[in-house]
């Protein structure tokens, strides 16, 4: 490069090289200008560090001056004589004015979450945001997180808490202690506050679920929630239909009318795709895996009724927010709302299906219908035969959700009017 030294007219006045190829005007100690075939400025500085050659890209000019980009360049001249590498020393640059700008709480864990729901299915990466959005950004989403402590996470769950959820409050503090976890990785935070709280939460009921086991009592349960004036319409339908399938919650609130088929036939079923069913990821993406449930007469009334009432066109139990399906919470709220804390929940309705059928095929001497009835709860078997076979046993499947939807439902549900006790 020599001593020669530019002026700032000559940069001023500098042209693009007539060949098409980008030029350069050295200026000294490895500082050059590049005028680009389009006529675009920029300053580079021409380095060697641990005997390998460097270019750095100072800026263009002029936004950054003759006299500015001599005073980077022996910034770095100065970063090299104590041995750093100047690339480096940029990328960390970058990196300190990133972490300033993701400062709160809530803004971390939405880089955090984009960077996480490439590993998830879209439906559970959706509900992991919702339960911040839900439970946590309202509290402590505005704060820096480095300023966020121990007892405002515990305040945040305590909250979660109180409505009863001991599970989710476990759930949403793991969440947020892998948002630390992520941002102590990326020199956003110095530690994790969330771990000391572990231990101060109220342990989850790690035995059943709370159900009602006994037919009467489960009676008196459809009834009165069936019947709740305060309740939405679609709630209603959707505890009823839960109760008489015995299906998972989420797959209830999450039903779709093109997945009922039949339904004016001699065999309704309700057909389930793999991607909503409890299986493992790679099971998820397997058609194979749909599930079936053979729909007993009652269940088809409420399904009809449902159709009719719902103003999503997708949706069985649209929401308040038409284009969205009940919220994860509705059904528990309603149970609790009216008398059912602790004595059952909505998940508790496979419970009384498989503890009331069982009971009944023990007594009539049927041991083949446990594993009918397991196979109608979808829990996973061992053995060699596809595990969710869409036909296996479906005439006796049809046979047990019939008789457990007369049992359940009768003088409750009449024919001609399912929903009018």
């Amino acid at each position: 490069m020599g001593a020669f030294m530019l002026t700032d007219a000559a940069c001023r006045k500098a042209k693009p090289s007539p060949d098409g190829k980008p030029r350069k005007l050295p200026d000294a100690l490895g500082l050059y200008l590049t005028i680009m075939p389009s006529g675009y400025k920029v300053w580079r500085f021409k380095y060697r560090h641990a005997q390998k050659e460097g270019k750095l890209v100072i800026g263009p000019y002029p936004d950054v001056t003759l006299q500015d980009a001599r005073a980077e360049r022996d910034r770095v001249r100065a970063l090299l004589r104590d041995g750093l590498n100047p690339s480096l020393e940029k990328k960390l640059r970058k990196m300190v004015t990133a972490s300033e700008d993701l400062d709160t709480f809530e803004l971390i864990t939405r880089a955090w979450h984009k960077e996480r729901a490439k590993t998830l299915s879209p439906r559970y990466a959706k509900q992991l945001l919702s339960r911040f959005e839900e439970n946590v950004f309202p509290v402590i989403g505005q704060l820096p997180i480095k300023k966020i402590t121990a007892p405002m996470i515990l305040a945040v769950l305590r909250k979660i808490e109180a409505r009863g959820a001991k599970e989710m409050a476990k759930r949403v503090r793991g969440h947020i202690s892998d948002v630390f976890s992520w941002a102590i990785g990326n020199a956003l935070a110095d530690q994790d506050p969330s771990a000391v709280v572990r231990k101060a939460l109220i342990p989850a009921d790690t035995g059943k679920r709370p159900a009602l086991v006994d037919l009467q009592s489960a009676r008196q349960l459809l009834i009165k929630i069936h019947s709740a004036e305060s309740a939405q319409v679609a709630t209603r339908l959707a505890s009823t239909l839960l109760a008489l399938t015995a299906a998972r919650p989420g797959v209830i609130r999450m039903a779709e009318r093109h997945e009922f088929e039949q339904l004016n036939g001699p065999s309704p079923i309700w057909r389930i795709s793999a991607e909503k069913m409890k299986l493992t990821r790679q099971r998820k993406r397997d058609s194979a895996y749909e599930f079936l449930i053979p729909l007993a007469p009652q269940a088809v009334e409420i399904v009809q009724e449902a159709m009719q009432t719902s103003q999503s066109k997708r949706w069985l139990f649209a929401g308040v927010q038409k284009d969205a399906p009940i919220s994860d919470n509705t059904l528990s709220k309603l149970y609790r709302e009216n008398g059912y804390a602790g004595r059952h929940v909505p998940h508790g309705w496979r419970a009384t299906f498989s503890t009331i059928m069982n009971r009944i095929a023990a007594e009539a001497n049927r041991p083949s219908d446990r594993e009918i009835i397991d196979l109608m709860l979808a829990h996973i078997a061992g053995g060699v035969e596809p595990i969710y076979n869409r036909y296996l046993y479906m005439p006796r499947r049809r046979q047990i959700a019939c008789e457990w939807a007369a049992m359940l439902s009768n003088g409750l549900l009449p024919a001609a009017s399912p929903t009018r006790f």
